[in-house]
């Protein structure tokens, strides 16, 4: 019996965030509101093999698996269990979910690789409903029918889209975007810096609240959400306890907020980015991606690298590079809320601290502007923040403008990442605290 959801659980479901990957927060809800629906959860946690993965499934005999992925990297382990699962003969439906995860992917690239039941779950309230489907004799065979006819539909419309035109590097580079590079400000403190232990009421001035919420799954504007017909109530009860944790957590400095900034001379040598040190030998070279789209019209092939000035051209130019933490202490704490079978205030300690390592990126770049290069002179609000109306971008590695996880390696070098702020990378580039 689930505490505190008054059924007694029957059907198990097998839960796990996939090998490399690190982050289980839409996991875990996901895990309770089943649990609370009547099903046994065996949940393994984070970074979890595939060879684990089935032979756990076997041995507690299980009726559903659960994958779980944020990183673009875990999308290629899904595919590997679905392989696997085929290879050892499992029967057993496959769900899918995660923020990396889409229909179009499970379509295309999973369910070819496990016929006996792959379905995408995009949220933790569509979890139930596909769960009582699936374990229901008399429901079953219709949603493993209209899926799998659902997902041929996917598959065949993006056939017929053909393969997207591409064009030759040598041909993108010919339409870079033509930019100057007059107006560059010399940065006040070349160098490393290192912030450790900072004051989380500081950084608390920047959170973002509409993240927190859809953490939650409650979408809304803040705080507009607070007082909306439908979801205000569940959000106002919610921000009151995000609020009471958040004074816990600086009242008692429950957590350690840790970070490295970098400024270094830069140049850029077609699609890489050289950093140098002041003497001009070069400490590292970050690998770009250059768009290879054949564009229409006025449109540019981009490439990061065409934002800082190019090595020819007689320009010197700078960059930055940081990581922050604001999840340090955080495992203890969520391991006492678990051993009370406290389930929601293992999943707010979680979601705090994601707020505040977001929030503390958010104040590390307004610092990294206004102080250690200087060359902004700004006076924005958190709404201003939070709509980027200020000058600069911070891209990271895994998303569109950078697709490549393993820059982050380079980052950690350059910046002695761990060394400096307790922060390490898994064997799939997430970051470790989550936070």
């Amino acid at each position: 019996k689930k505490e505190g959801c008054g059924v007694r659980a029957q059907d198990k479901i097998f839960m796990a965030t996939v090998k490399g990957d690190v982050h289980d927060i839409g996991k875990n809800i996901v895990g309770v509101v089943l649990s609370c629906n009547n099903y046994e959860i065996i949940d393994l946690g984070v970074m979890v093999p595939a060879e684990t993965i089935l032979e756990t499934a076997i041995k507690e005999n299980v009726d559903i698996i659960g994958l779980s992925g944020l990183i673009t990297p875990s999308l290629d382990e899904m595919v590997f269990v679905a392989k696997e699962m085929t290879r050892r003969g499992f029967e057993l439906p496959l769900l899918i979910g995660g923020a990396t995860t889409s229909k179009a992917h499970t379509a295309v690239k999973i369910e070819p690789g496990y016929d006996k039941g792959v379905f995408y779950v995009k949220d933790a309230s569509k979890a139930v409903g596909v769960a009582t489907s699936l374990l229901s004799d008399k429901l079953k065979p219709a949603l493993v029918q209209s899926t799998k006819e659902e997902y041929e539909e996917v598959r065949v419309r993006r056939a017929k889209k053909g393969k997207t035109k591409l064009i030759s590097l040598e041909a993108a580079r010919k339409n870079k975007p033509k930019l100057k590079f007059d107006q560059i400000t010399t940065p006040n403190k070349l160098g490393v810096h290192v912030f450790e232990d900072y004051d989380l009421n500081e950084i608390f001035e920047f959170i973002d609240w509409v993240p927190f919420f859809r953490t939650w799954e409650l979408a809304g504007k803040f705080p507009d959400i607070l007082t909306d017909k439908v979801v205000g109530e569940s959000a106002s009860a919610l921000f009151k306890d995000a609020k009471a944790m958040f004074k816990k957590v600086m009242d008692e400095k429950l957590l350690q907020a840790n970070a490295v900034v970098g400024i270094f001379p830069a140049n850029s040598v077609n699609e890489d980015i050289e950093l140098t040190d002041k003497n001009g030998k070069v400490l590292m070279t970050l690998n770009q991606l250059r768009q290879q789209l054949d564009k229409k019209g006025n449109t540019s092939n981009f490439c990061l690298s065409d934002f800082i000035a190019p090595k020819d051209g007689g320009v010197q130019d700078y960059m930055g590079a940081f990581a922050v933490t604001a999840g340090i202490n955080i495992d203890p704490l969520v391991a006492a809320y678990e051993a009370d079978h406290d389930d929601y205030n293992s999943i707010m300690i979680k979601a705090v601290a994601d707020r505040f390592a977001e929030a503390f990126a958010e104040m590390m770049h307004y610092k990294f502007r206004t102080e250690l290069w200087g060359y902004s002179d700004e006076d924005f609000n958190n709404d201003e923040f939070i709509q980027e109306k200020y000058r600069g971008i911070r891209p990271a590695p895994g998303y569109p403008a950078c697709p490549e996880h393993s820059e982050k390696e380079k980052i950690w070098a350059l910046l002695d990442v761990e060394k400096n702020t307790g922060m390490t990378l898994t064997s799939s580039y997430a970051m470790l605290p989550t936070a």
